[in-house]
Order: C-alpha cells, then sequence, then structure tokens
C-alpha cells in the first residue's frame, strides 16, 4: 500500500529553496511579491534565516523555476503594466494549507528541521502564533491526516524538544536531515585543549615559583 508521504512531490535541495523563498516573502514582503528572477535570487542566497547558505545565479534560478512549474508549484504573474516576468508559488492551492500551516512548512524548508520552540521564535514575520500550544496544534496537524507534510525525529543529544522535518525532499535530503550532528566529538576536542592548557599552566607556575625560590635564595 502506497504511504502518504509518496503522494508530495519530490523536490531537490535547490527547489526547496526557492519554493521556500516564495512563500516567505510573500508573506513578509507582500509589496514585492510576486517576484522577479533578481528578487528570488537575492531571496535564495539571503544570508540569515537559512541553513545552508547558498550562491545560485540568476540562470540556476530560472532552471529551479522551470522545473517547479513543470510539478505545478509555481505560477508566471503577468499583467499590472509591468513587462517584467514575476513568480509566485502555487503551494497553498495545490494543498489546502491554512497560513499557519503554510508558515510551519516555509521554516521548515528554509532553516532545515526545527523544534516546536524554533518555529515559534522564528515565524514571526511569517505568523504570528498565540502560543507554543498553537505550534503544536499545527505540527499535529501536518504530521497526520489526508497528506502527511512532516515528521517528528527522534531527539537529539542533550535536546529537550523533539525536531520536525517536512517530507517534499528526496530520499538523499531527508537521509540527510535524519543525520544527527556530532557535538560531542567536538566537546572531547575542546574538553582536550583545555586539559592540556591546564596542565601546561600547571608546569608554568611550578618553574615559576621554582625560579623566585632560587632568585630569592
Amino acid at each position: 500500500m502506497e504511504t502518504q508521504e509518496q503522494t508530495l512531490p519530490i523536490l531537490d535541495s535547490e527547489e526547496i529553496r526557492a519554493l521556500g523563498a516564495l512563500i516567505e516573502k510573500s508573506r513578509a514582503t507582500p509589496e514585492y511579491y510576486p517576484m522577479t528572477i533578481n528578487g528570488l535570487t537575492a531571496a535564495c542566497n539571503q544570508k540569515s534565516s537559512r541553513k545552508p547558505v547558498v550562491t545560485y545565479d540568476e540562470a540556476t534560478v530560472v532552471l529551479i523555476l522551470d522545473r517547479l512549474k513543470r510539478k505545478g508549484l509555481v505560477a508566471t504573474a503577468t499583467g499590472g503594466g509591468s513587462r517584467t516576468v514575476k513568480y509566485k508559488h502555487n503551494l497553498a492551492l495545490v494543498y489546502p494549507l491554512t497560513p499557519d500551516e503554510l508558515a510551519v512548512l516555509c521554516l521548515l524548508f528554509l532553516r532545515g528541521p526545527q523544534t516546536p520552540g524554533e518555529i515559534n521564535t522564528n515565524s514571526g514575520r511569517l505568523y504570528e502564533f498565540d502560543n507554543l500550544e498553537e505550534v503544536q496544534a499545527v505540527l499535529e496537524k501536518l504530521s497526520s491526516g489526508e497528506t502527511i507534510f512532516i515528521k517528528q525525529l527522534a531527539r537529539q543529544t542533550g535536546q529537550k524538544e523533539m525536531r520536525f522535518m517536512h517530507l517534499f525532499g528526496t530520499d538523499e535530503l531527508i537521509e540527510e536531515y535524519l543525520q544527527e550532528p556530532e557535538p560531542t566529538k567536538v566537546s572531547n576536542d575542546y574538553e582536550t585543549r583545555l586539559s592540556t592548557v591546564e596542565i601546561e599552566l600547571a608546569e608554568l607556575k611550578e618553574a615559576f615559583h621554582k625560579l623566585m625560590k632560587e632568585l630569592m635564595g
């Protein structure tokens, strides 16, 4: 039997970044939406609120948009006296997503897996959640029902909250999300260096006191 996750389009990391940027700007800066190629390129390459940071050129963004158009997730917008072709996302048309659900997916597209607390903190420009319980309710809706959009990940070492990831990615991208970072190694390296410094400092102090005794003697 086919799982609900397979009903979602499979997007690569470039498509997810462009789609997320379109969703974000439609909410955060509606006066500049729909977006031009130049504006969307800058939004994709934005250094804040992005993980990872990328450096797409306009030719790359054109190809990304073409792929998204063929998947029905992006459309061109014309009119308004402007001859410049602009683009808008169709995600909320393809799926019956409410503004709060769209905001959560947008954050997961642009920032990768997030905890409920992180979503609550980072969602301000997209949607104003009243509290953490409201975020939890939206996560519950997105992870159940006829179409499953997100999945809960195992709790990371040293982290109290569970993270959630979207299910629009390729198998490789989802596998990358599932891989837990290894802070322990960094911590161990730091502790080793600190221990070495402490030993060297103790030896220097001992040598200093010995030298002072010899000078005073």
